[in-house]
């Protein structure tokens, strides 16, 4: 009875999320998502009437992101045709040089700051400055993905403060990023921009109207064998199967490891979801080798995992345990707020010198990105770019094929918390973090400068 409650629980507050879009103009003109207004809506309840309420309408919200993000990342490269790297490369590389940037410098900004003013006057521990990065590079999906490393780790915390800054990030990558594109069309950097008043009543909504609503992914089974949408939810499955081995795999390193290892708590702590994106792209090899790959449809993989990301969500910020946060608030607003500095510097400063063309559609969809999900960066693109006129769109999505993987909820996410909580850790990984920014500058600088992408 507590999973069916929790998750009619969950379904109410999305519609409730969805319907308080449509109906408020505020809403519509900062394209909040429906499942960030559901999710305040939750956390406004159970903090209000929770008491009064039974505990199995929210009983399994807390477990739920964590399991969601898995399946957001084992479906990843399920379905996706294998690209040629080096067209790949080509547009690529300038995009991955700014993203990396951008990521990298969140861990320089956030370490730096929380060990030269936060823990001075506020007695925060050095992983705190981790938050940045998980929060806005990662998102909700990335918080959720680590609650196993916070626990582990000893830092319970962490999970809630790191869903309200990926909150703030969501809300902020909107609004700041909404400001963005009214000063580069004032400015004259963008001349496809498509305002909000241009958008029909529908649109506003959210809406598609009839005639236009595309499709959602193909049938690639006959419905008598199998039907096609349960059969990409157990590829998933599969996939997420292989990332749950190579998991035990760490475990058993670790028993066998030498003891200085094993007190870094490093493998223990590597989270799920990024060996769950390994296993995807391992099935999708064997599909392709075994010439089965036409049974998977990628456009079909990307809706479950939007429909997972939409849950994850909704889920993440309704369940944040407001005392967490209130404990920490002045030193989260000050860690959102020079994230946020940083964020825009990258866009008005690093980005006109990193890229030879459309430089502001390529920053903005980064923008977006490293202050909530790829989906608001896709979302700011399709607003300055909606006819797909620049290279803007292939450039970022191609990148995220060499960028998730490492930053935003990959393997350096998953590997930087157990390192920085080490004795030490938070100066040598603040000192990582400032080469790796030097790292991709002097790449752009000496490789790729004279380009024309």
């Amino acid at each position: 009875m507590v999973i069916v409650m929790s998750f009619c629980g969950l379904c109410l507050l999305l519609a409730a999320g969805k319907i308080l879009r449509s109906l408020i103009p505020l809403f519509q003109k900062l394209y909040l998502p429906a499942s960030v207004i559901g999710g305040i809506v939750g956390l406004v309840l159970i903090n209000t009437a929770g008491p009064h309420l039974s505990q199995n309408w929210f009983a399994g919200w807390t477990a739920l992101p964590g399991f969601l993000i898995n399946v957001v990342f084992a479906s990843l490269f399920l379905g996706a045709p294998t690209p040629k790297l080096r067209g790949i490369w080509n547009i690529t590389a300038p995009q991955l040089c700014f993203g990396q940037i951008i990521a990298w410098g969140q861990y320089a900004v956030g370490l730096g700051l929380t060990g030269l003013v936060l823990m001075p006057l506020f007695g925060v521990p050095i992983q705190f400055g981790n938050l940045l990065e998980i929060g806005f590079e990662g998102g909700h999906g990335t918080v959720a993905g680590l609650t196993e490393s916070f626990e582990k780790l000893n830092w319970e915390a962490g999970k809630d403060l790191g869903f309200a800054m990926a909150t703030a990030g969501m809300i902020l990558g909107i609004v700041i990023g909404m400001w963005l594109i009214n000063w580069a069309a004032r400015h004259g950097h963008i001349t496809n921009i498509r305002s909000f008043a241009d958008q029909s009543k529908l649109e506003q909504c959210g809406v598609y109207p009839p005639g236009e609503q595309p499709s959602a992914g193909r049938q690639t089974v006959f419905s008598d064998s199998v039907d096609s949408l349960a059969l990409h939810i157990a590829l998933i499955g599969i996939a997420v199967l292989i990332g749950y081995g190579f998991k035990e795999l760490l475990l058993l390193l670790d028993s066998v490891a030498p003891e200085g290892v094993r007190k870094m708590h490093i493998l223990p702590s590597f989270p799920l979801f990024p060996l769950c994106m390994i296993g995807g792209l391992l099935l999708q090899m064997l599909l392709r080798i075994t010439k089965l790959h036409i049974i998977a449809d990628h456009a079909q993989m990307q809706r479950l995992a939007g429909a997972a990301l939409d849950f994850l969500v909704l889920s993440a910020v309704a369940s944040i345990r407001i005392d967490f946060v209130a404990a920490y608030w002045l030193p989260l607003l000050l860690l959102i707020v020079f994230g946020a500095l940083w964020n825009v510097f990258g866009v008005l400063y690093l980005a006109p010198r990193l890229f030879k063309v459309a430089w502001f559609e390529r920053a903005i969809a980064e923008f977006g990105q490293a202050s909530g999900v790829t989906a608001t960066g896709l979302l700011l693109l399709r607003t300055v770019d909606p006819e797909n006129k620049t290279c803007a769109a292939s450039a970022f999505g191609y990148k995220q094929l060499f960028h998730e993987p490492f930053m935003g909820g990959g393997i350096i996410t998953s590997l930087a918390l157990p390192v920085v909580m080490a004795q030490g850790g938070g100066l040598l990984f603040w000192i990582i973090s400032v080469a790796g920014v030097s790292f991709w500058f002097l790449l752009w600088f000496f490789l790729l400068r004279g380009r024309t992408e």
